[in-house]
């Protein structure tokens, strides 16, 4: 199960932006139930090394869903690449305890996404996630606005980025 709350940073403490870093690129096979490739390299001096590649299958749901993940060979990950609807997501990952059992991690978006920032935080059970407390600076919640699962980007046109970026600059003024 993956269960996480989502969060639009009101701001963003400067030792987040020194924590360990990936740089994701993923696509959507389908969204419903969502099929995901991702590529994930570890950003070292500036540079993406170690590539990975994940097929990712998840349930429908906000919260708490399942999730299943298997390897892929970078030549599988192109095919299936390939055949992917809609936008494809870059974004850079920040990673950093946050308590001894939780991570958050801070997805900075690029590309067409450019402007959007959502903090994620995975927890081991729903009970533990409801009576999280979140700190100041991860600002709005989102966990229950469909708009920013990952799958639904993929599938927003130009003018609906547009607008849900705008939406953003709302929230943190």
């Amino acid at each position: 199960m993956e269960i996480e709350r989502k969060f639009i940073p009101a701001s963003i403490p400067e030792e987040f932006l020194q924590d360990q870093c990936y740089l994701l690129e993923q696509a959507y096979v389908q969204t419903s139930p969502v099929i995901r490739v991702r590529q994930k390299a570890t950003i070292t001096d500036g540079q993406a090394i170690d590539p990975q590649y994940i097929l990712t299958v998840k349930s429908s749901g906000m919260m708490a869903r399942q999730e299943f993940e298997l390897p892929l060979t970078a030549k599988e990950y192109n095919e299936l690449l390939a055949k992917a609807d809609g936008n494809i997501i870059t974004k850079r990952r920040y990673v950093h305890p946050i308590t001894e059992s939780l991570i958050l991690e801070l997805d900075i978006f690029e590309g067409i996404f450019e402007g959007l920032i959502i903090a994620e935080i995975e927890f081991p059970d729903e009970e533990s996630a409801k009576k999280y407390t979140p700190p100041a600076f991860l600002g709005e919640e989102v966990t229950f606005d469909s708009r920013f699962h990952n799958s639904n980007l993929s599938k927003m046109p130009p003018e609906a980025i547009k607008e849900l970026l705008h939406s953003i600059k709302l929230f943190n003024c």
